[in-house]
């Protein structure tokens, strides 16, 4: 107990720090509400002239309808208006001392005079005040100019400060309002005087900013105004120039959709945990009803979270002979729809309280000894683990926004046209061909439409792309195949790209009409929502469009894809099982007991086969030479079944998945056994057959009823392993025939040592007898072992 709590110590402690360092490192990125400004070339000068209907103006570029702004300047005007102006109190002379009659206002504006000497005062006081933010109109900096943020290297920004004037104005600042001079104002900068970050200048009404090269930084500028007979007005506002750190934003970018993997990965394993039975249930379900078949595949998809492990699955499935070909496409089809769970996840509004959500997580799945409440942990800290990993790619992408190529770049991602629809389409394809899941490719789109860098039709056009891309799993894992492995695997690609390109034809009329509608999007809302909903949306109508010719599609692909010779369906080696696998236990465990469970049959095929050489006294050379063959897989099938669930337990895994791994690493290697006694009988024969030999035909008749015996045995094993029923009861009849068999054992070799002394036999016949009879002990004893294994008896 102490050691856990020293390890998880270790752990919150690493984690805390490393979450400390990258707030500092990031935060001003990602937690600062400027905006930024786009900067006109310095030989471009504003019309001073020109009044805009806005406060304050940035610049040339920046759009007056900045959302940021007009929220920065309500909150303003609202502190102004409950503000009362200290000069109304400084200048009230003894006659206005006197009580004022009800109803009566009285507004005292003072001299030139009087204002120039407290303007003097003030500004001696200045550097003591000038870093607070108040709506107080006086000496203290009012901050109605947005903070002006570039890139190194930037042009010069010209500000327009009429626009703050006018605001002053409205708010009576300058005397009565909407009758101030512009000609009589005055322009000064404060501060900086000195800075290598900015260089502050007016020039007429505007106020210039020229931005350093060398040195990154933030500086304070403010700004003074004065106006005849009032008090002076200070603006102040900040000014930044920040340099791109390349290798900061690409590990950012990198380490989120790490976060983001890691997250999907232990959500999927908690899932599985906690489901593992049904999942392995519907697994072994496969009937012709093909819309049972979708719903296995969308149950699977969504407990997996990737319909790429359920496709390749289901190549496997195929190829095995488990499943047909009809049932494989209805789970793909099915395993489409699941996968767009995963963009409705990410649609949830919990991204600050992912983080906590890990944190409180973890304590759980740490020091908790319920194994239930450990999985249901696993889960949560996934979820937090996801959306911390699409936060943090979230800031990495903010960064890269800010650099003008990435902009440049990303705006030329445009499907407002047919040409730039497809274009998004083969952009989403590749990117998700080369991350090799669908799921990561989505959380980078999310991640940059809702920072604004993607709208959202060339968000919605990407996830069309993704879906086709997705289907280079299947692909790949049906090469060396069957053909019918083939054939699932090019259904899957033949679905997404077909669908895609009739999608496309009524992308603009009627696909992005119908979101924007159901989902609310806007540009500033509901944008990840209307991506999960065109994933949903592209899938489902694409699956009840092609769901009423699963026949004829299944019929089409048996005509056109046909066998090339390079891969058949009598192979006994195991080529299915692949590393791919292990990434999901339920499913691996599942897919090596489809391998045991032919590595029993392949037993009672041999044990027939052997009986059907000897009825035919060895003539058969086809059926001899099978029946060498398939021993010969089977050392194969061992060494592959064994290796695979070796890396599967190197894995965390459930106390039932371990244990079903023990069952089928014991049963592979007693069934490599089996196979080893039941060839000797055959090797033995042939080696008398070849020396003009035979055994006694009482002898004979003798091991008949043996094999018959033991063959029995192994279809009771078959049976039972099939079924998931029975264990317990086949392994008590296999103990109450022990002593039958074990005498039946004695009394043959008693009546042949008997007969050995009355009849003269060659030496060869008798080792070939000893032989034999040691091997259908041995193989009772065995079959036995297998039956222990399969009820967990050691």
């Amino acid at each position: 107990m102490k050691n856990k709590i020293l390890i998880s110590a270790a752990f919150l402690t690493a984690l805390f720090l490393s979450i400390g360092i990258s707030r500092s490192l990031i935060g001003n990125y990602q937690a600062s509400p400027d905006v930024k400004s786009s900067k006109p070339a310095a030989s471009e000068k504003p019309d001073a002239s020109a009044k805009p209907d806005k406060p304050v103006a940035l610049s040339k570029d920046t759009p007056d309808a900045d959302p940021k702004i007009q929220t920065s300047l309500k909150e303003n005007e609202k502190n102004t208006e409950n503000t009362d102006k200290p000069a109304a109190k400084e200048e009230k002379s003894k006659e206005d001392q006197k009580p004022a009659s009800a109803g009566s206002t009285k507004k005292t504006i003072p001299s030139a005079n009087t204002e120039s000497k407290k303007s003097e005062a003030n500004e001696s006081d200045f550097s003591s005040n000038h870093g607070q933010e108040s709506n107080v109109l006086g000496n203290i900096p009012m901050k109605w100019i947005p903070a002006q943020r570039v890139l190194a290297g930037a042009p010069p920004t010209h500000l327009s400060l009429l626009d703050a004037v006018e605001r002053f104005d409205a708010e009576g600042s300058f005397g009565t309002p909407g009758k101030i001079d512009p000609d009589k104002l005055a322009f000064s900068v404060i501060a900086p005087k000195e800075s290598s970050i900015v260089k502050p200048a007016i020039e007429g009404s505007n106020l210039i900013l020229r931005w350093g090269e060398l040195q990154a930084g933030k500086e304070e500028v403010i700004v003074k105004i004065d106006y005849p007979d009032t008090r002076p007005v200070y603006l102040s506002f900040f000014a930044e120039v920040w340099r791109p750190n390349y290798i900061w934003m690409f590990a950012t970018v990198i380490g989120g959709l790490g976060l983001f993997l890691f997250g999907m990965r232990n959500m999927s394993d908690g899932l599985q945990m906690i489901a593992g039975n049904s999942l392995r249930r519907m697994i072994a379900i496969f009937t012709e009803n093909r819309f049972l078949a979708v719903g296995i595949g969308i149950l699977a998809t969504m407990l997996i979270q990737s319909s790429s492990v359920t496709t390749v699955m289901v190549v496997g499935f195929v190829n095995s002979q488990i499943m047909a070909l009809s049932q494989g496409i209805g789970v793909i089809m099915g395993a489409n729809i699941g996968t767009t769970i995963t963009g409705w996840i990410l649609t949830l509004k919990i991204d600050a309280y992912g983080l906590p959500l890990l944190g409180v997580c973890s304590f759980f799945y740490l020091f908790s000894s319920n194994e239930r409440i450990r999985y249901i942990s696993m889960i949560f800290m996934g979820l937090g683990f996801l959306f911390f990993g699409l936060q943090t790619m979230g800031s990495g992408f903010i960064q890269l926004n800010e650099l003008p190529q990435f902009s440049l770049w990303i705006r030329s991602v445009n499907a407002d046209t047919f040409p730039g629809v497809l274009k998004c389409v083969l952009l989403g394809c590749v990117l998700t061909m080369i991350l090799q899941s669908s799921a990561a490719t989505l959380g980078i789109t999310i991640s940059l439409a809702t920072i604004g860098a993607l709208d959202f039709s060339s968000a919605a056009a990407l996830v069309l792309g993704e879906n086709v891309g997705t289907t280079i799993t299947a692909f790949l894992a049906s090469i060396g195949t069957s053909v019918n492995a083939r054939r699932a695997a090019y259904f899957h690609i033949l679905f997404n790209i077909i669908g895609v390109c009739w999608v496309v034809c009524i992308f603009h009329s009627v696909l992005l009409p119908i979101v924007v509608s159901v989902a609310h999007v806007s540009p500033d809302a509901n944008i990840a929502a209307g991506i999960a909903l065109t994933h949903s949306l592209f899938n489902i109508t694409n699956m009840v469009l092609f769901l009423p010719f699963t026949g004829l599609i299944a019929n089409f692909l048996t005509k056109y894809v046909k066998d090339t010779g390079t891969s058949g369906t009598e192979k006994h080696a195991l080529t299915t099982l692949g590393i791919r696998h292990i990434e999901t236990p339920v499913i691996a465990i599942e897919r090596s007991r489809v391998e045991v469970s032919r590595m029993i049959r392949g037993c009672v095929d041999l044990s027939n086969w052997l009986k059907q050489i000897e009825i035919g006294h060895y003539s058969d050379e086809r059926l001899i030479n099978d029946s060498f063959k398939i021993e010969q897989d089977f050392d194969n099938v061992q060494d592959e079944v064994i290796t695979f669930l070796a890396d599967l337990m190197s894995k965390g895994l459930s106390v039932e998945i371990a244990d079903a791994a023990r069952e089928q690493l014991r049963m592979a290697d007693e069934l490599e056994t089996v196979s080893d006694y039941l060839i000797s009988f055959l090797k033995s024969n042939l080696k008398l057959r070849d020396a003009g030999l035979a055994l006694p035909p009482q002898e004979n008749e003798d091991f008949h009823r043996l094999h018959d015996a033991l063959a029995d045995q192994l279809k009771m094993v078959q049976a039972v392993f099939a079924t998931r029923k029975g264990k317990v009861d086949l392994l008590q009849e296999l103990y109450s025939q022990r002593k039958i068999f074990t005498l039946q054992v004695k009394q043959i070799r008693d009546r042949f040592l008997k007969r050995m002394s009355e009849e003269r036999y060659d030496p060869q016949v008798i080792v070939a007898f000893n032989t034999q009879l040691n091997a259908y002990r041995r193989l009772r004893e065995h079959i036995q072992n297998i039956a222990e294994a399969m009820s967990n008896v050691h």
